[in-house]
């Protein structure tokens, strides 16, 4: 294993585990609590955080391989993750949680857009597609899970 892997597999679980921790403090807290707004605030926070981050890696690799055809459409996608990210920091947190788990969900289809070569897949590990793609699945499920159990 390499040292950018091991790094990456870390940080990786890390924000997940962080992500799911504010996730599970929301939902054990009544719907009707201030203290369950402000829970689903930091949770849809830290999530439009972790998802720039996510998303930056296919900005990095573009970057790092700026001859390969169509890079420039990655670093767009990012752009777009990135911008979606910071409206929903703007917005009523069950709102937010529900636009970032759509969000996680497009990412996921990107990752499996440079899995299926529509995308460069040249740009990133053989292995980083699919690893992602479970990953921006199961944020997904994180982030929409407290407003699955408002209702």
């Amino acid at each position: 294993m390499t040292e950018a892997l091991g790094v990456l597999s870390v940080a990786a679980v890390t924000l997940g585990l962080a992500v799911a921790w504010l996730a599970w403090t929301a939902i054990r807290l009544d719907t009707a609590s201030p203290d369950r707004l402000v829970a689903e605030l930091r949770l849809s926070q830290v999530s439009a955080l972790v998802l720039v981050l996510v998303a930056g890696v296919y900005v990095g690799a573009a970057v790092a391989n700026e001859t390969i055809p169509g890079v420039g459409l990655d670093i767009a996608l990012a752009t777009g993750f990135f911008v979606i990210a910071a409206l929903a920091t703007t917005s009523e947190p069950s709102r937010a949680l529900m636009v970032l788990a759509a969000a996680w969900g497009a990412h996921a289809l990107v990752d499996l857009g440079h899995l299926a070569e529509v995308l460069p897949a040249a740009a990133v590990p053989s292995w980083y597609p699919t690893a992602c793609a479970i990953y921006d699945v199961g944020m997904a499920g994180v982030c929409y899970l407290p407003v699955f159990r408002r209702t």
